[in-house]
């Protein structure tokens, strides 16, 4: 049975949110669309469990699209990621390429356009589904590579990946050298090698090629081929088997409208915490125990009962807590959810966690 895909949009406009993940829903594929309103967040989120695609604005408060970009490069090199903004200058479009990007497209204004934008991402996902690259009877990328090194064939390779090339220069079958937008030499070749897709042709050789590249073919084949299996496995490249926190028990809690992050903790200064998508959880565990203590020991003293939940609304997102025993459930809401709102959701998750 086929994994369900899974895309986070990052856009720091509630609205456009809103209306992407109502579009992306209704894909054939029935992708499960999650949204963050921040780089911070949308990081959080992608650590929290394996994403298919990434979908992101540019131009941000705090954290922009191309720092986002940087980090996704570097932490999650086989997360598929387009760019969607207003931004229509070349040399942002250059620039986002540059950094291996998969598409590169204008926000939507007309109904025309919005076909085009779903259209795109449902081949995009359709095409991470189907692998292989046309030209050499659908053959993966490393059965590309391994057959010009075994032959000692002396040839560049380049590979199209919807609008991004990639280029790989073998010398009597020694690799020399890679590149793809701003990366160069190994960092190029692992990026290439995470492709699962697109269009392959054979170039002339280049003898004047510089060598960039030391290590044999076999032995980066391996490390690309054993990064792809632990993405594949949920695990972190080169981590040694380290799981990424995709089994999350609080993920399910997350998944209810309007949520941000989910935190639960012990009472009490210094105790274990557990969260999905929390930004800074040290500091709000903390702070959840503590506010949680300090309403507790006023409804004593007032003879109010029992604290159940609590409530806050904020300019920048709403919070609830829901104490249970010597635990609390902590959970981060969108801004703009009335208290009214967030304490109807803040009821379900607690009931939810109680079961």
């Amino acid at each position: 049975m086929a994994t369900q895909n899974r895309i986070l949009i990052l856009d720091d406009e509630e609205q456009f949110l809103e209306l992407c993940r109502e579009l992306l829903s209704t894909l054939p594929t029935k992708p499960e669309v999650r949204t963050a309103s921040s780089g911070a967040h949308a990081i959080a989120l992608l650590e929290a469990e394996p994403y298919s695609l990434l979908l992101t604005d540019l131009r941000m408060p705090n954290m922009d699209g191309f720092q986002v970009l940087a980090i996704v490069r570097r932490r999650f090199p086989g997360l598929r990621t387009v760019v969607m903004t207003g931004v229509t200058e070349d040399e942002y479009r250059t620039r986002a390429y540059a950094m291996g990007i998969d598409m590169y497209l204008e926000k939507p204004k007309t109904a025309q356009d919005i076909k085009m934008f779903v259209d795109c991402i449902e081949s995009l996902l359709a095409r991470e589904e189907a692998g292989g690259f046309r030209g050499v009877q659908s053959k993966t990328l490393t059965d590309i590579v391994q057959m010009e090194s075994l032959s000692q064939s002396s040839v560049t390779l380049k590979f199209t990946n919807g609008p991004f090339v990639g280029k790989i220069w073998l010398l009597n079958g020694d690799l020399m050298d890679a590149e793809m937008g701003d990366l160069k030499g190994e960092d190029a070749f692992k990026k290439i090698m995470s492709w699962r897709s697109g269009t392959f042709e054979s170039l002339p050789a280049d003898p004047a090629r510089e060598r960039r590249i030391m290590n044999s073919v076999q032995g980066l084949l391996l490390d690309s081929a054993q990064m792809l299996d632990e993405m594949a496995a949920g695990e972190v490249p080169g981590s040694g088997g380290e799981k990424a926190k995709a089994a999350s028990p609080l993920a399910e809690l997350g998944r209810n409208p309007g949520v941000e992050f989910v935190l639960t903790t012990a009472m009490g200064k210094g105790k274990e915490f557990d969260h999905y998508a929390c930004e800074t959880p040290d500091k709000t565990a903390a702070w959840a125990a503590r506010a949680a203590e300090r309403f507790n020991s006023l409804g004593d003293k007032i003879k109010a009962g029992t604290l159940q939940q609590i409530v806050t609304t904020g300019p920048q997102r709403g919070t609830g807590l829901a104490p249970k025993g010597e635990k609390v459930l902590c959970a981060g809401f969108q801004r703009g959810r009335t208290a009214g709102q967030i304490l109807e959701t803040l009821k379900k998750m607690a009931a939810q966690w109680a079961s």
